[in-house]
């Protein structure tokens, strides 16, 4: 599998269970690309959905995918602090300059006080019955759906306390690099 390289700006797209575009994000720029884990960058990007409405994201955020666990984390920088959206997903590929994944409808959305709020079940019921997910995927995306908890609660990973500062700082490195060479 070929691994994004730092600085470099790709796409993100999320497909469904059944093999359809969800939603494209257009540019996104990687801070870290290795074989399992890889972190992106992008504020202000075009997002196009599967139906082919349009919209642009409204703040920076710090993307986060691994391709071991069945979810990633969307850091939404805010004026009143840091928002997490995680998608219950499949772990990511990297293929024809874009990451790939299957969203599974479960959202897990966490505020900057840590509080977090289970959303979708009923989303996920749906598309459970009539995009017939395997008893095996339904039983995998109840244990992350439980390690991504457990992660929010011990402040892991993109929760630590330290990992916006260093990822934000990171990027603004790399916007003010991009800019030297124009």
């Amino acid at each position: 599998m070929a691994i994004p390289i730092e600085g470099e700006t790709i796409q993100i797209h999320s497909y469904k269970h059944n093999g359809r575009i969800h939603r494209v994000w257009q540019e996104t720029m990687i801070l870290k690309g290795t074989k399992n884990v890889v972190i992106g960058a992008n504020e202000r990007t075009l997002v196009i959905e599967s139906d082919g409405r349009t919209w642009l994201t409204r703040e920076p955020s710090i993307c986060y995918f691994h391709a071991e666990h069945w979810f990633n984390i969307i850091c939404m920088l805010r004026e009143d602090g840091v928002y997490y959206y995680c998608n219950l997903s499949s772990p990511f590929v990297f293929d024809n300059n874009a990451i790939k994944y299957i969203d599974y409808d479960l959202d897990i959305k966490v505020f900057p006080d840590m509080s977090y709020t289970l959303l979708d079940e009923d989303e996920y019921e749906q598309h459970r019955k009539e995009m017939s997910y395997p008893d095996v995927i339904d039983k995998i995306l109840k244990r992350n759906v439980d390690k991504l908890i457990s992660w929010i609660q011990q402040k892991r990973g993109p929760f630590a306390p330290d990992f916006i500062d260093v990822w934000t700082n990171r990027y603004k490195l790399q916007l003010d690099i991009q800019a030297d060479d124009f």
